[in-house]
């Protein structure tokens, strides 16, 4: 079809001979070349690469590593390329049905009637009804669309042909499905002749932005076609079962044209949205390289390394690497898991805090983290994953905690919503029949998982709690979590400063007390809130007896001053097993299920 938009080349029985079965046979056709791309670039990736790192080294190897990521990545740009034509193709099928169907009806309304279809879209009717003068029926006529000349309305004198109204109705039925189905015509030939490659056998970058624009106006006009029917409102279970329940093809579908909906819908299994995302990873880089500004160039950092560990692939004695969440909105997201989830029988989930955000320190530092406690915790247990959770925007302030202004509990229990939903999505997917998870809360991420504790009926599926480096989480004692006082668990270095915040009435005063004294009194003021009471910015400290949890050993840290000038290191060493193995090895302990063999400390 090649009408254009109101254009008249199209007619009412072109449309109804339509034969949209041959634009969804095209849809396959389409479809199958996306998948054996797809399977090519799985081949790649999970034999050829990790064969040729596991048997060959030097500079040939590393040349044929280099070839064959390139390779990976064209058939990747294929898959998702032909999986838009396909999309394309199968969403201007539905919507000719739908003006099909508009037709359709009709012209079967028009031959009850007895009326006549003309070529041309006008309907002819007989004779009806009586003459209010003489009795006899009325002339028959032809009725155009509206807006066509030689159609005048009744004069008032005699009554109307019955027959008159429904001429007109069937005729602007059949001018409107004509109408519509030429715009369809015409809106998909211009998305389809867009969606053409550069030649060449490499895909450079900018290809990968123009893919993220096409992936865009396929989305948009897939909308009624495939998004609509997406399980936004329902729980993680639902969505697991309406996954569950599509064939092959439809998901097939879903994850060419949608993968940043489906990689990132909770209750969807864990290999899917690897996959999905690792797709929708490539669109986002080539999206962000198409904009300026800092935001746009910091997020493109941070998915950069993203992208460049799950290229490199894993390390001997390493878990594999699953992208269970990734995005540009806000500050960015990001969900990576260090071993499958869905498999594992230990799962622990760490919340990172204060400005954390999608940028190259998260992809190098925060990542680290739920790697080592995914090695650690497969030391004791083979069946562990861990993951780190960057699904809400954590408060940001260049000035860090001195900026408490920032430090609301909002963000928190916003965050914890979003946590809450993730968590029951790994419930509803987690293939063994009672698996262990443990939520792990640093910093700030710590109050964002008291805040998921105290909604809905808690954290889905969460066995274990641990907090380190920890302002308070919102509630003045460890049962209040909902997990039982006894699987609550603290890390609280001595020089961590931020797990000494002085709550807010306290700062009230300190503020006062500084403007007073300046930056000499400080040292004191941080004493005296230390010894006055249990209370933090967010409420009880955690390490605190009163507050109830069990306290494990971690290294002091450095101090807070020294002849090497201030320091706040002791914040983030906890994960580290160089820096701080005591504590990296108590939470690969909690994390793999075997808090019996922590090692404890006092409470404070």
């Amino acid at each position: 079809m090649t009408a254009g938009a109101g254009s008249s080349e199209l007619t009412w029985a072109q449309l109804r001979d339509l034969n949209c079965s041959e634009l969804e046979g095209a849809a396959d056709g389409w479809g199958k070349a996306s998948n054996r791309a797809d399977a090519g670039r799985d081949r790649i990736e999970k034999q050829l690469l990790n064969g040729l790192r596991e048997t060959q080294q030097g500079a040939a190897a590393d040349a044929a590593v280099g070839r064959l990521r390139q390779l990976s990545r064209n058939l990747q740009y294929v898959y998702t390329e032909c999986g838009l034509v396909r999309t394309t193709l199968n969403s201007l099928a539905h919507e000719m049905k739908a003006q099909q169907r508009v037709l359709r009806e009709a012209l079967e309304d028009a031959q009850a009637l007895r009326f006549t279809v003309h070529a041309d879209g006008s309907v002819t009717y007989p004779e009806a009804g009586e003459g209010l003068v003489d009795g006899r029926p009325l002339a028959g006529g032809t009725a155009s669309a509206k807006g066509a000349p030689g159609l005048l309305p009744p004069s008032g004198l005699v009554a109307p042909n019955p027959n008159t109204a429904k001429a007109q109705d069937i005729a602007d039925r059949v001018a409107k499905a004509v109408r519509a189905a030429a715009e369809v015509d015409w809106r998909f030939a211009r998305i389809l002749r867009k969606l053409k490659a550069e030649e060449g056998l490499k895909v450079p970058d900018r290809t990968w932005t123009d893919a993220a624009g096409d992936a865009a106006v396929v989305r948009d006009v897939a909308g009624g076609y495939l998004r609509s029917r997406i399980p936004y409102d329902a729980s993680p279970a639902a969505r697991r079962e309406w996954w569950a329940g599509l064939t092959d093809e439809q998901r097939e579908e879903y994850l060419a044209v949608y993968p940043d909906q489906i990689g990132n819908l909770d209750g969807i299994p864990a290999l899917v949205r690897d996959t999905a995302n690792r797709d929708n990873l490539q669109l986002l880089i080539g999206k962000l390289e198409g904009q300026d500004g800092e935001r746009a160039e910091t997020q493109l950092a941070g998915l950069r390394e993203i992208d460049r560990q799950l290229q490199a692939g894993r390390r001997p004695g390493e878990p594999p690497m699953y992208l269970l969440g990734i995005g540009d909105e806000g500050n960015g997201r990001a969900i990576v898991s260090f071993g499958n989830p869905d498999a594992a029988k230990n799962v622990a989930t760490y919340v990172p805090g204060l400005n954390t955000s999608l940028d190259k320190e998260f992809a190098e530092g925060d990542l680290k983290r739920a790697r080592d406690t995914a090695i650690g915790a497969r030391y004791y247990d083979s069946s562990s994953a861990a993951i780190v959770w960057l699904g809400y925007d954590a408060p940001q302030s260049p000035d860090g905690w001195n900026g408490l202004d920032v430090m609301g509990d909002g963000r928190a229990e916003k965050g914890g919503n979003s946590f809450r939903q993730f968590m029951g999505g790994l419930s509803s997917t987690n293939e063994n029949d009672d698996p262990h998870m443990t939520a792990i809360g640093h910093s700030y991420g710590s109050r964002t998982v008291g805040a998921a504790t105290q909604q809905g009926g808690g954290i889905p599926g969460v066995d274990d709690i641990v907090l380190v480096g920890s302002p308070g989480v919102g509630v003045d004692h460890a049962e209040d979590l909902g997990v039982g006082k006894e699987h609550v668990f603290v890390g609280a270095a001595e020089n961590d400063v931020v797990t000494k915040l002085p709550s807010k009435q306290q700062s009230a005063v300190g503020v006062a007390v500084l403007a007073a004294t300046g930056p000499a009194g400080a040292h004191l003021l941080g004493e005296a809130a230390d010894r006055s009471d249990d209370d933090l910015w967010f409420g009880r400290d955690p390490a605190s007896r009163s507050f109830g949890a069990r306290r494990f050993q971690v290294d002091e840290g450095p101090q807070l001053i020294s002849s090497e000038g201030a320091s706040i290191d002791a914040h983030s060493r906890y994960f580290d097993p160089n820096r701080d193995a005591v504590s990296a090895n108590n939470i690969a302990l909690i994390s793999a299920g075997r808090p019996e063999k922590i090692k404890t400390e006092e409470h404070r």
